[in-house]
């Protein structure tokens, strides 16, 4: 069991940026990858991006999100984050945290928005 907890959502403009973190802990000894999802309203929840969190390598992102998102982790502090750059309106989503395949966190909402 993997307890998974989210924030640094909110309103920005489009162009701006923001920071997501999610702070892992429970029984994180074996995880071997994290991602980030997304779900905007009326749509399905996609997947983002990934990291492998044993090495902070190996990250991949969805062709939406490619030069503007940045994965990463700091594993003394057991947190993955998610730097969003250059946001945009249709980035609006409540963005969710995972440690595949089926620990989810609560998720943050982050509205891009004039």
């Amino acid at each position: 069991q993997v307890q998974l907890v989210e924030s640094g959502g909110g309103l920005v403009q489009p162009g701006g940026s923001l920071r997501l973190s999610c702070a892992a802990s429970g029984s994180i000894f074996s995880v071997n990858s994290m991602a980030w999802y997304r779900q905007a309203p009326g749509k399905q929840r996609e997947w983002v991006a990934t990291i492998n969190y044993f090495t902070g390598g190996s990250t991949d992102y969805t062709d939406s999100v490619k030069g503007r998102f940045t994965i990463s982790r700091d594993s003394a502090k057991k947190t993955v984050y998610l730097q969003m750059n250059s946001l945009k309106p249709e980035d609006t989503a409540v963005y969710y945290c995972c440690v595949p395949p089926s620990n989810w966190g609560q998720g943050t909402q982050v509205t891009v928005s004039s």
